[in-house]
């Protein structure tokens, strides 16, 4: 919570380069694309998923090749430095720049040529590989490397940084899959890169050098330095591959793989060709459970003769919910495959007996498999944050080593962490010998950042010492590339720097990696946020009470950033429907961020571009339960209106909305006539634009009788009997209080039958403070907490039933991130359980109604994301209910869809999963939507009515009755 006696906070101004005169026009003038110089575009690309932050000086989406060379010949002219970007998932730092960013993201996406016969395709930079992968699966085929961020990477990123994944132990790295490349130059000059050909100018028939003019020359200058100057390992990344340019290259001299891993050093890929793989037909996973870390990395190499697909470790810190892996404190995952799923099977089985594993499971259950696929793959987030709670970064995240040396290695690596007082997990290809781990650097004071540099130095001479490499898959970049040196000795890295200077003589393609680098404890993206901490209304339980260290949390792995995900998951609905990175949570953290720092974002506070950002923010809080670092840009939003707004005239809605429940109350006498005036179109158009809700909405229908007049009426009326003293608490949030009373009556029935306990008519006045919440009236917010807790007279120990979702969530969550001073808010959040959770709590012996019919609908956002749905999922099962519910968000989100201006985005949001899942479903489905906006959204856009689970079990012990 404030302290009061803090001054408000203010960012501190710091410069910013600014772009030369007349560029930004020149730029403009010369390209089809979209040239952005503003501080949004500048904010959103400073960082990417690394330790490093550089501002650039403006952001240019290319629609074409043609655009890409004219922006290089017009950025040579004005000796403004390039970076080409992807996903900006990079972990080492090469995807920032202080130039201009190209983001080939948003045009650069065609599948150009996809020809299964030749086994290969043809791709623009900006292609998603989940979506090349879809493109060739119906021919059996797919792209080897896959990176866990395979939903959201590009493979121009995969080429620039020779990214691997989960499956080279099978299918090798990028550099293994690239035919060809057409690629241009600082200056505008194109060229093409052809595997087992020497490169030649686009279009130019016949062959020339390696690549740029004197290329050939320094390779036969050098052959004998090397051929003797790299390991032999499968993951080695690290620095140019300029072996792969020696004559003895199996199919001659290589430009395609020298190219592959350049980090956009070099030149920027316009298109490539690449090779498509087989894909086996049906997969099995053996998981193989160990007795710790190091003894799964020793046992790792012994499978490598069964030719498994993966084999990948990680060790029990990471995993959140160990359920459906066997005994072990280590796992390997080994996946195998076979033209049907009794021969994958079979295949795994073969593997257990050399796998000298405590335990093991062979999972052949697709949906099994993607949820342990899931855990391995989200380590790259959770591993971000130590089990007690403490902040661990990149910076050694894959250096790799022989697969035979990895146990030793690993040994050797906990053994120096322990000697400077650091803790990280490893995890990740130990089949390949490369390893991933966050570290809890301290890379916020002087003398931690000196212990970082120190513990980099020692341990890249370890990874030496192993025979490895510094960079197993991600790229040297900024993190490793000062410390090349100690891996190749100072005369091949100044051959690398005399091939940088080949290719890009002007220095301009993404200075300060692999050549002449930027120092490794430079440019840290800690450096510019605030040493104290910003006053703020919530808690932050989980930061420290820091608001800078709960933005920090984002370290832009980018899963917000997925587009096509059917799965479970809500994260992040306005970027499904956009496309924009602003509307990512990624983007927002970037800009909240950026916000502390004061450099490009000034404002503070009172910044437009922050706020315009989480305008469509739908405060779903999926990213809370769905990012793997738990972002939880909902709280992050209320925080940011509370402060934007302070002392000055808010948008309408938020009064409108933002207080509803007085609102309602007040309505309550009157609700007839109000219904019969909201019918008339004009008058209801009127309110709806006094009050700033879309004019496209329907206003709903008020409840003549609430559901707590209901209550307190049937008392002493035919009230189910029960034993004295015996009673059920259930809460009168305001959408079942006022809008759909019918639920609470149905849950009354309910309970009451299930438990044999009454349900007790609920004290006037008490309200979870939602609608204040998630319009940022925090103050209003919290009176309304205070005056609930003054009157709830919640029995200690007791639970209380809350049948709204996002009511129950913001019970659970923002009670008392809001009031953390108050006990009597952690022990109301504590108490609150789902009608499904109380039923198998206290009534577990209770048979419900056997339905036996499909259901569809939609599992709501915030119980997805802070409640959980188990209890709900298992009850079902019992009656008979089959069939899932979709993942997403509905689009109306309380107060959301109804806010004038975002009616589009609510009804693309409901278009992703809730309406397609909800339309397909066959006859006599039951519609399930436990939140009100689920079900009014439907209402209205689909002209279904869904049921609250209550009503359904109601109705099935209505029909029950003799």
């Amino acid at each position: 919570m404030a302290e009061q006696h803090r001054p408000p906070y203010r960012p501190q101004h710091r410069p910013t380069a600014e772009a030369p005169d007349g560029f930004a026009a020149a730029l403009r003038s010369a390209v089809r694309g979209e040239a952005d110089f503003g501080p949004t575009a500048r904010a959103l690309t400073t960082m990417d998923a690394s330790n490093y932050r550089r501002v650039p000086l403006g952001v240019l989406a290319p629609r074409d090749a043609d655009d890409i060379a004219a922006a290089l010949t017009v950025c040579q002219e004005y000796g403004v430095p390039v970076v080409p970007r992807g996903g900006g998932t990079s972990i080492a730092g090469q995807a920032t720049g202080t130039g201009l960013v190209l983001d080939l993201t948003r045009h650069l996406r065609s599948i150009l040529a996809l020809d299964p016969a030749a086994r290969t395709a043809t791709v623009q930079p900006g292609v998603i590989l989940d979506d090349l992968r879809a493109a060739a699966a119906p021919h059996g085929l797919t792209f080897g490397p896959d990176p866990s961020t395979h939903s959201r990477c590009t493979l121009g990123g995969m080429i620039g940084n020779n990214s691997c994944g989960s499956h080279s132990v099978a299918w090798g790295t990028t550099a293994d899959n690239v035919r060809a490349l057409e690629v241009v130059r600082y200056g505008g000059e194109a060229l093409r890169l052809e595997q087992g050909r020497a490169a030649r100018p686009h279009g130019v028939r016949g062959r020339t050098a390696h690549g740029p003019e004197g290329v050939r020359e320094l390779i036969d200058a050098h052959l004998a330095l090397l051929r003797t100057g790299y390991p032999d390992l499968p993951r080695r990344i690290s620095g140019y591959a300029l072996d792969a340019l020696l004559p003895e290259h199996p199919g001659g001299p290589d430009p395609v793989r020298a190219f592959c891993g350049s980090e956009g050093t070099l030149a920027v890929v316009t298109e490539a060709t690449v090779r498509l793989v087989e894909a086996p037909r049906a997969r099995a996973l053996a998981v193989l459970g160990y007795a710790d870390e190091s003894a799964a990395a020793e046992a790792a190499p012994g499978l490598l003769p069964y030719r498994p697909l993966t084999v990948e470790g990680m060790a029990a810190d990471l995993v959140r919910e160990p359920a459906g892996l066997p005994r072990g404190a280590a796992w390997l995952f080994v996946e195998t495959g076979g033209a049907t799923p009794a021969e994958a099977r079979a295949h795994a089985e073969r593997i257990l007996p050399a796998a000298d594993a405590v335990d093991a499971a062979v999972v052949t259950d697709p949906a099994g498999q993607r949820a342990l696929w899931r855990i391995r793959e989200d380590a790259s987030g959770t591993a971000t944050r130590m089990p007690d709670g403490t902040e661990a970064w990149p910076g050694w995240e894959d250096c790799a080593v022989p697969p035979a040396r990895l146990g030793p290695y690993l040994r050797d690596f906990r053994a120096l962490l322990a000697q400077h007082g650091l803790r990280g997990t490893p995890y990740g290809h130990f089949g390949d010998g490369c390893i991933h781990v966050r570290i809890d650097f301290d890379l916020l004071t002087p003398e931690g950042v000196s212990r970082f540099r120190r513990f980099s130095e020692e341990l890249a001479d370890l990874v030496v010492a192993h025979g490895g490499s510094l960079s197993g898959e991600h790229g040297d970049g900024q993190a490793r590339a000062e410390l090349l040196p100690r891996m190749y000795g100072d005369e091949l890295v100044g051959l690398f720097g005399r091939f940088k200077d080949l290719w890009d003589p002007h220095g301009g393609l993404n200075p300060g990696m692999l050549a002449r680098p930027a120092r490794l404890d430079e440019n840290l993206r800690f450096d510019v946020l605030p040493r104290r901490p910003v006053d703020v209304e919530f808690g932050y339980p989980q930061d420290g009470g820091d608001f800078a260290g709960a933005v920090r949390r984002c370290v832009g792995v980018a899963k917000c950033r997925t587009e096509t995900d059917p799965g479970p998951g809500v994260m992040c609905p306005s970027f499904r429907v956009t496309g924009e990175e602003a509307h990512s949570t990624r983007g927002r953290a970037r800009l909240l961020h950026e916000m502390l720092a004061g450099e490009v974002i000034t404002d503070g506070w009172r910044s437009t571009e922050v706020r315009d950002a989480l305008d469509l923010c739908l405060s779903c809080k999926g990213c809370r339960s769905d990012c793997p670092v738990g972002v939880d840009m909902a709280t992050y939003k209320a925080e940011f209106l509370h402060h934007h707004y302070q002392g000055r005239l808010r948008p309408a809605a938020h009064y409108a909305l933002g207080r509803l429940p007085r609102w309602l109350r007040l309505a309550r006498p009157f609700a007839g006539l109000l219904n019969a005036l909201a019918r008339v179109r004009p008058l209801a158009g009127l309110a709806k634009r006094l009050a700033g809700i879309a004019p496209e909405r329907a206003i709903p229908e008020l409840a003549t009788e609430t559901y707590s007049r209901w209550l307190r009426g049937r008392q002493g009326k035919g009230t189910h009997i029960v034993s004295s003293g015996r009673v059920v608490q259930v809460w009168a949030d305001t959408f079942t209080e006022h809008l759909s009373p019918q639920v609470g009556r149905a849950a009354v029935r309910v309970l009451e039958e299930a438990t044999g306990r009454t349900v007790l008519p609920p004290p006037s006045g008490v309200c979870c403070g939602l609608t204040y919440v998630s319009t940022g009236q925090l103050d209003a917010a919290r009176a309304v907490m205070r005056r609930t807790l003054d009157r709830i007279g919640l029995l200690p120990g007791h639970p209380l039933v809350v049948l709204e979702p996002s009511c129950a969530a913001t019970l659970r969550t923002d009670l008392p991130e809001l009031l953390p001073d108050d006990p009597r808010a952690r022990e109301l959040a504590s108490s609150v359980r789902t009608l499904a959770q109380y039923l198998e709590e206290y009534a577990p012996d209770w048979i419900p109604p056997r339905l036996d019919r499909p259901a569809v609908g939609q599992t709501h956002c915030h119980q997805h994301a802070v409640l959980g749905d188990a209890a709900e999922r298992r009850l079902r099962e019992r009656m008979g209910l089959t069939g899932e519910l979709s993942g997403g968000c509905c689009g109306l989100a309380g107060n959301f869809g109804f806010e004038k201006g975002h009616w589009e985005v609510s009804v693309a949001c409901a278009e992703e999963q809730l309406l397609p899942a909800v339309g397909g479903a066959e006859p006599g489905a039951e519609v399930l939507a436990d939140g009100f906006s689920c079900r009014t959204q439907l209402d209205q856009l689909a002209g279904r009515r869904a049921r609250h689970l209550a009503e359904v079990i109601a109705e099935g012990l209505e029909g029950g009755r003799p």
